[in-house]
């Protein structure tokens, strides 16, 4: 294998990755897929930490809010991020990988409190830490918690962890001319408005020099591989 062109990485794994083939829900088949690939890496030295999203059980922007307060909502988001960090961990420690999660929300049953020092240090130790509950802020994304998380512990980069191979021009479902970039700027990115990730975490990565890889999380092997940058498999955004 290529040497690992990271140190410490911040994983953006969004939880319609948990779903699987399903509509709804966890699929722990997947869940364990991911820790085996995950595995891997930090079997080379890699330190990582996870972002997880809570798309899979809800989101409060979606159908399922309805009319439901949009702070309210996005509580109950923050807690289905809490869930896939716990199935996350399960699976991880299955495959003997030392884990932490670490929430935005006090669950002390659930996981510890983020605190940034005692994160910082779980990584020094190899453990792999995931960041649930977002940033604890209605309003606020899971990107916008990984860019903040990843800006917080100093990672060298943010790999999000995609059902695409990187940033097209257009929607390649939809437009079968679509061409997937290489590289790209950040300005690039927010004028073109391209759906990456949203704008406030753009532009906090933008603002602070943090590359972004976006890649296809559904190739086996493709998270070593972004770990050790190798552009095929996706897409970087940098100033």
């Amino acid at each position: 294998m290529a040497t690992p062109k990271f140190n410490r990485i911040l994983l953006k794994l969004s939880g319609e990755a948990l779903m699987g083939s399903q509509s709804y829900g966890i699929d722990t088949k997947v869940a364990e897929a991911a820790a085996k690939e995950l595995k891997a890496v930090h079997e080379l030295g890699i330190e990582i930490a996870i972002v997880v999203g809570g798309g899979n059980i809800f989101r409060g922007v979606s159908e399922s809010a309805g009319n439901m307060d949009r702070a309210a909502a996005d509580y109950i988001g923050m807690l289905a991020t809490v869930m896939n960090a716990v199935v996350l961990q399960d699976a991880l420690e299955q495959q003997n990988v030392y884990t932490r999660v670490m929430s935005a929300i006090d669950i002390p049953q659930l996981a510890e409190p983020f605190i940034r020092r005692r994160a910082v240090r779980h990584l020094e130790k190899k453990r792999v830490v995931i960041f649930a509950a977002g940033t604890g802020n209605p309003y606020f994304t899971t990107d916008s918690a990984a860019a903040l998380r990843a800006l917080e512990i100093q990672a060298d980069v943010i790999l999000k962890g995609t059902k695409v191979d990187g940033i097209y021009t257009a929607d390649p479902v939809k437009d079968p001319s679509a061409t997937r970039f290489e590289k790209i700027t950040f300005q690039e990115v927010l004028e073109k408005r391209l759906n990456v990730m949203d704008a406030s975490a753009i532009s906090l990565c933008r603002d602070n020099d943090l590359p972004i890889m976006v890649f296809n999380m559904r190739e086996n092997g493709n998270i070593a591989k972004a770990v050790c940058g190798d552009m095929s498999i996706g897409t970087l955004v940098t100033n």
